[in-house]
């Protein structure tokens, strides 16, 4: 088998630079997978850059655990070229998406099946590597979801924006006020929040983000409303138009500026569930979370069971399409430079 290419981290805060290894031979459980697309998500910078901002100047390290070289990517979607021993036999030449929120196996969570909190996981293009590559190895073949007849772009970005803003609006299902819905942060995974919003409720959304570009796309895409928080008194305008703000709201943005907008918009006894990771600090009176009665949340990405839930739901063809574009592999840190810029609107995935 030809050595394996990859888009590799060689040092923390530098350019991805081209790297060669054997092609790995799978082992007991394992898979390896032909890389055919991979997403590049904002959470891969903050993996380039080391660190993720706590506000205040405090960081949180996450180079941790991480050997250099190191592949990043976890949006993946590939053919099965190899398996181990012990996995099935059958699914080589399978067109599959890659779960990579993988866990331990063996702690509390994973065994409750929450290996999506695991402390000592093996998350794909987080702690092991990822799919910046022409491969990857999967641990086992259970992580492996049939994506026929969806488009094999949104089967790998399904597995990241997809499961992040899916878990997100289903932790909003069960409320029994839903009179409205606001979305904030309108990249890869906020566009993704649209287009499954749309199918999960009946309410018109509206969405909110500083991007004109943005705006305009998610009108286009089906939002009712698009507003720009940076407005002057466009919150108490908003509450005015809303009758009180939103019920539900999802910040997929994530920092102090978006949190106290979602803040300033919620109605009285609403939530919000946060699940961007741009980072700072955010305070919160708590009279003011008393008086409002509020609900927030935190969320980052699902379980396996709701990645599978969300795969039936996107192969039922009641998800819109979302803005994505291809581009080369190679061109990986071109890419990353542009949506560290902010230059990126919907998702871009790498093709090998």
């Amino acid at each position: 088998m030809p050595a394996m290419k990859r888009q590799s981290l060689v040092r923390f805060d530098a350019p991805l630079c081209e790297t060669m290894i054997d092609t790995p031979t799978p082992q007991g459980r394992e898979v390896l997978v032909r890389v055919e697309r991979c997403g590049l998500c904002h959470s891969d910078l903050h993996l380039q850059d080391g660190y993720m901002d706590l506000g205040n100047g405090k960081r949180l390290d996450t180079t941790r655990g991480m050997t250099l070289p190191f592949t990043l990517g976890h949006e993946i979607a590939g053919v099965v070229d190899e398996v181990g021993p012990e996995a099935p036999r059958d699914i080589v030449g399978r067109k599959k998406a890659v779960f990579p929120w993988i866990g331990c196996g063996e702690c509390r969570d994973c065994l409750a099946g929450d290996e999506n909190l695991c402390a000592r996981n093996r998350f794909l293009g987080v702690s092991i590597d990822g799919g910046f590559a022409t491969h990857v190895l999967v641990p086992d073949a259970k992580y492996l979801l049939d994506y026929d007849p969806l488009p094999v772009n949104l089967a790998a970005t399904l597995m990241c924006s997809g499961i992040t803003a899916y878990g997100a609006l289903k932790r909003l299902v069960d409320r029994p006020r839903r009179r409205n819905l606001l979305l904030i942060g309108l990249g890869g995974v906020g566009m993704m929040g649209l287009a499954f919003a749309q199918a999960m409720f009946k309410q018109k959304i509206s969405v909110a983000d500083v991007s004109p570009a943005a705006r305009a796309t998610a009108l286009a895409n089906g939002a009712a409303v698009a507003y720009d928080p940076s407005e002057a008194d466009i919150a108490r305008r908003i509450v005015k138009e809303h009758d009180g703000g939103f019920d539900a709201v999802v910040d997929f943005a994530g920092n102090e500026k978006s949190m106290s907008f979602a803040v300033s918009t919620v109605a009285r006894g609403g939530k919000i569930v946060v699940s961007g990771l741009m980072g700072g600090n955010f305070n919160l009176p708590i009279v003011q979370w008393i008086y409002k009665r509020m609900t927030i949340e935190g969320f980052m990405v699902g379980t396996l069971a709701e990645a599978q839930e969300l795969m039936a739901l996107a192969r039922s063809g009641k998800i819109k399409p979302t803005p994505m574009r291809e581009e080369p592999m190679e061109d990986a840190q071109k890419w990353m430079e542009q949506l560290r810029a902010g230059k990126v609107v919907g998702r871009v995935l790498f093709k090998n």
